[in-house]
């Protein structure tokens, strides 16, 4: 009896909590920041949305980096730009930055968390987007021909990053779209392609806590970080098992060329005949499943601890800024 109240005591509190956090996640969702625009992208499968963040110096003639950041599991554009901080990277540093939207299960609605959460058909085979073969490959591509046809946007420079849910279709686009992506940042997230032979010409950075629960680094099934039961879907692949697999079809090393910790922060690097960082592998210590040194959106009980040992956009961009498509 004691152990059933102490259930329903948990339960009540995580719904509490989840509460709390949509409340967070959700108001001023349409509220756009200054500079930024929401941009219609026509597809096969209908009308698909982006934000879309062009800073000054990048209205001019000169061909401009573009950044595609997707945001985690029941996440939005916005919030996935109030979380990383990459608009105001994009102002410092003169790039085009763009937040697309996932689809929901029920589009007629606003996205929600708990009842509507928009999802990335990332090749997990989990979530509506994967059972309603929703084609977010597609997508991606028809929103940079979007995005290519009102901005100057550099062919070279085309770099995708995203977090949870959001990192495991920067992994799907890594492979599908390789063509025109020209190196992908995973945070938090899995590699669920299978077939990543194209994607032999798209470096890699990939981020993770060592405490993310929900990424578990040794593998197995998710769960939140205050435990109970396996969150369910399909068990994920240990993060050392998809980063060889992505360093083998680059030429990479079994060896990383370089391992060093600094403060908490792991680096290893894995080289090729075309030079050492093709492979970057970074992990943040006592890090919970949190963009690392972003704005905290969930709380600490569900998801693990938020630390600033690593502001991930500044890791990313430097690793961006250093690779360019032939």
């Amino acid at each position: 009896m004691k152990s059933r109240i102490a259930v329903l005591v948990i339960s009540a509190f995580v719904l509490v909590l989840g509460g709390l956090w949509l409340r967070v996640t959700v108001a001023g969702s349409d509220e756009l920041p200054p500079l930024h625009t929401r941009m219609e992208i026509p597809t096969s499968q209908g009308m698909r949305e982006c934000v879309i963040h062009v800073p000054v110096s990048c209205e001019g003639s000169r061909p401009a980096a573009l950044v595609i950041m997707l945001h985690g599991f029941g996440g939005t554009a916005l919030n996935a730009a109030r979380e990383t901080g990459w608009s105001e990277k994009a102002d410092r540093e003169g790039f085009i930055i763009v937040y697309p939207e996932a689809t929901r299960p029920d589009r007629s609605r606003a996205a929600n968390f708990r009842r509507n959460p928009q999802a990335w058909n990332d090749g997990s085979g989990r979530f509506h987007a994967a059972t309603e073969g929703v084609d977010d490959v597609a997508f991606i591509g028809a929103l940079i021909d979007r995005i290519g046809e009102s901005c100057r946007i550099d062919a070279g420079r085309i770099f995708v990053t995203g977090f949870s849910n959001g990192a495991s279709m920067a992994f799907r686009l890594g492979a599908e779209l390789s063509q025109r992506i020209t190196a992908i940042a995973p945070v938090s997230g899995t590699c669920w392609t299978g077939q990543l032979e194209s994607a032999k010409a798209v470096p890699l950075c990939y981020i993770t806590g060592t405490a993310d629960s929900l990424n578990p680094l040794e593998g197995g099934y998710p769960q939140l970080a205050f435990g109970g039961k396996d969150q369910g879907g399909a068990e994920k692949p240990a993060v050392q098992t998809f980063i060889d697999r992505w360093g083998s079809v680059l030429g990479c090393a079994a060896q990383p060329v370089l391992d060093e910790t600094v403060d908490g922060v792991r680096r290893r690097q894995y080289g090729s005949d075309r030079g050492p960082c093709d492979v970057v592998f970074v992990t943040v210590e006592d890090l919970g499943h949190q963009w690392p040194g972003g704005e905290r959106q969930v709380a600490e009980f569900l998801v693990g601890r938020h630390n600033r040992k690593l502001k991930a956009t500044d890791e990313i961009w430097s690793f961006f800024r250093a690779q360019r498509k032939p």
